[in-house]
């Protein structure tokens, strides 16, 4: 049974995206919030497997919602759902914390595909038994806590970003394809997920920013490399 903390502002459409987790696909516990200061509270109170939330929404929307959660919570995953799809809109989400994206509006198995791929990433990731602590330069990067730290500080991964890292820490100094980063981590290679993977290489960059000997190098049309001097 998957616990699934839906927060949606259109109270008519929670009930229906829930009777139809619950009824027709099955194997789930959905709980309703309406607004992201309501995700908030049921977060905190219900302990959710994965969260599903509109962005816009009254009172706390889903964005400010989410970087709140991933203060404390990187492990937690948590797909938004919304009508608004341009690749501003995708690319904010993504750099908020999220984990995936869905288009409204959508049928309950699409819904159903995208949380189970999910839910088998966060497992898999769980169960992957590795030890292995990367020295980075100034950084020490364990994926298994999804840290990297320097000079007694602290930055928190998300699974996701953690993932990403670790591959091209496993293949140093040598190109990781960008088609095999993005079926491996989202399940396709379109145009959104290929933002969205911009997006986490840019802010991996940012966390790597204090060592110039470390760097990540995109090889236009093929892939990334990481290397370090």
């Amino acid at each position: 049974m998957i616990k699934l903390l839906l927060v949606e502002d259109d109270i008519n459409l929670g009930y229906i995206i829930k009777g139809s987790l619950q009824e027709i696909v099955g194997g789930y516990e959905i709980i309703l919030a309406q607004n992201g200061e309501e995700g908030l509270k049921a977060w905190k109170e219900h302990s959710p497997d994965l969260i599903v939330s509109d962005v816009e929404m009254p009172i706390m929307s889903g964005l400010e919602m989410v970087r709140i959660i991933r203060q404390s919570d990187v492990e937690t995953p948590i797909i938004f759902a919304s009508a608004r799809n341009s690749s501003k809109d995708v690319t904010s989400g993504y750099s908020s914390g999220v984990n995936n994206y869905i288009k409204k509006p959508f049928l309950p198995d699409e819904l159903d595909a995208h949380v189970k791929a999910l839910m088998n990433l966060k497992i898999s990731t769980k169960t992957k038994s590795t030890n292995k602590i990367y020295s980075l330069g100034i950084y020490i990067f364990d994926p298994e806590r999804y840290s990297l730290e320097y000079n007694s500080q602290k930055q928190l991964l998300t699974s996701r970003e953690a993932g990403i890292l670790q591959m091209l820490c496993e293949n140093k100094c040598e190109v990781v394809k960008r088609d095999d980063i993005l079926l491996k981590f989202w399940g396709t290679n379109d145009f959104f997920t290929s933002r969205s993977l911009d997006v986490f290489i840019s802010k991996m960059r940012r966390y790597l920013s204090n060592d110039t000997s470390i760097s990540i190098k995109t090889i236009k049309g093929v892939g990334l490399i990481l290397s370090c001097e």
